[in-house]
């Protein structure tokens, strides 16, 4: 007997000014199954699956669930059909607390009254059940973007979904964090929900999914079984060549320190303690340092403090000989160029053209001023090749509103303004966030090529594959202090998991409840 369908998408295309990103694409889900789906940034896996979230009409196909056609016009439709989605870029009130944003729209009520505690203790449930530790009464905009996410797990769980949409929900999330959620939803398949997640990583294809759909262009290339396929067949399939899937790098010839960090520190918005506690180091020409650590141990304090984001409490910070501690963000940013960790509030305007973007920082120079007007040719042609470099996929070119190119084509474009600017520093957080394996390929070669003309670059990164393929020196941070220093080479990932988790410093002292 066949495996039931619970979902399947017959003949789906869905078109955008400039791009067809669906073109006749048909993907089944069956019950109780995970089902990746896998493609190249703006390979049309987003579109489709808003398409059957209800936030995209199709311009041709048809929707079936449980083998009857149903008409999805938007996501209170989908909820009425039982399905839900956390979206890559989260849809949530940053001014609302946890709970509110969870239980907003499908609130319990009773004779018009919301019953809050009610509703409290079903989210406290679903949180304990399934490991989605949350402060319910903190503002969103106050809890970190691991966080967030669990929140719009949560708040698809709340609404007893039995079809969960995930896209790219293991972007933000550190390893630890990673494994809970691939637990999770083993468990969720378990129960009979079905799932279809939308992921670059093939680590985690490969370890959680049952098949696999590739889309290449906004075309179905095929659909696997995960256990019949391997990590560089499926590379292959989705970027139609071969991809090298290690870091190619010749060691290190580190030189003079670019950056000096001495004894900062970076209060905390949270609590009383500092975020960031009397942290030093060196990032010297010609070497990529990374910092690791779990999100939320200062990281990203720790950037927004020296690139002028925030305002530190304390210390000294050396770019190229000049203390610039208490420097406009407009004067650290002519020695550094910052590849920011959240792309939509640090990275881009997104009401902005992607040409207009990619001048951000730099259309105060002559070559962008013509009589004191911006020259809008020479922007253009600029933007247009920084588009063919580093490949950025948009529908109608430098003129695309950024807020309508999928996430990992925007994170793109902000590595490519930032590399071409040539600064001695490079701040480079979590730089292949939300990219596929050949664009990773690509900003992991750029980033080698930058340490070997020279250049600083102090990397941030979640992903420990990243930060062992990649570095040539790692700090690793916890609650707000570097605990280790490593050399890549001569540690694993384990070793750096027990630093993360704080269970060992570098002086050798056990971290422990009693410590």
């Amino acid at each position: 007997m066949a495996e039931e369908n619970v979902i399947e998408m017959l003949h789906i295309t869905k078109e955008f000014p400039g791009i067809i990103a669906n073109d006749d694409i048909t993907l089944q889900l069956r019950r109780g199954e995970i089902h990746a789906l896998l493609g190249e940034n703006g390979a049309g896996k987003s579109t489709l699956m808003s398409v059957l979230f209800g936030l995209y009409q199709p311009e041709a196909g048809v929707i079936k669930k449980d083998g009857r056609e149903v008409k999805i016009h938007n996501p209170n439709d989908a909820t009425a059909l039982g399905i839900g989605m956390v979206h890559q870029h989260f849809k949530l009130i940053d001014v609302f607390t946890v709970l509110d944003n969870i239980i907003l729209g499908a609130e319990t009520t009773r004779a018009g009254f919301l019953r809050r505690k009610e509703a409290r203790a079903k989210v406290e449930a679903l949180s304990q059940r399934y490991g989605l530790k949350v402060d319910l009464d903190a503002r969103v905009e106050d809890i970190t973007v691991g966080m967030q996410q669990r929140v719009e797990i949560l708040k698809m769980l709340y609404r007893d979904n039995e079809i969960l949409i995930f896209d790219e929900p293991t972007a933000v999330l550190t390893p630890q964090e990673i494994d809970e959620l691939m637990s999770t939803m083993k468990e969720f398949a378990k129960e009979g929900k079905s799932i279809l997640f939308i992921s670059h990583k093939l680590n985690e294809i490969m370890a959680v999914s049952d098949r696999v759909t590739v889309l290449r262009k906004g075309r179905h290339i095929g659909t696997v079984d995960t256990g019949s396929t391997s990590k560089q067949a499926l590379s292959d399939m989705m970027v139609g060549r071969s991809v090298q899937l290690e870091v190619r790098k010749e060691p290190a010839r580190p030189g003079e320190a670019v950056l000096s960090v001495r004894d900062f520190c970076v209060p905390s918005k949270a609590h009383r303690r500092n975020a960031v506690d009397h942290v030093s180091f060196d990032v010297r020409a010609g070497e990529i340092l990374c910092v690791a650590g779990i999100d939320g141990n200062g990281q990203t304090e720790l950037i927004y403090g020296l690139t002028g984001l925030e305002k530190s409490s304390g210390g000294c910070v050396t770019l190229c000989g000049e203390d610039i501690s208490h420097a406009s963000i407009r004067r650290r940013g002519a020695g550094m160029s910052h590849i920011p960790e959240d792309r939509h509030k640090h990275g881009l305007v997104l009401d902005f053209t992607l040409e207009q973007n990619l001048v951000l920082q730099q259309y105060r120079e002559k070559r962008f001023q013509t009589g004191g007007f911006i020259n809008r040719g020479a922007v253009r042609e600029y933007a247009q090749r920084l588009i063919e470099q580093y490949d950025v996929r948009s529908g109608q070119g430098p003129a695309t509103v950024a807020r309508s190119m999928s996430g990992g084509n925007q994170q793109k474009a902000i590595i490519a303004r930032e590399l071409d600017r040539e600064k001695p520093l490079v701040v480079a957080v979590q730089p292949t966030r939300g990219l596929d394996v050949g664009a990773i390929e690509h900003i992991h070669g750029q980033l080698v090529a930058e340490r070997d003309k020279g250049r600083a670059v102090l990397l941030v990164s979640l992903e420990l594959d990243e930060v062992m393929n990649l570095s040539d020196r790692i700090l690793v941070m916890y609650e707000g202090r570097i605990v280790g220093e490593f050399d890549p080479k001569q540690t694993d990932v384990q070793e750096l998991g027990l630093y993360m988790a704080g269970a060992k410093r570098m002086d050798g002292e056990k971290e422990g409840k009693g410590a």
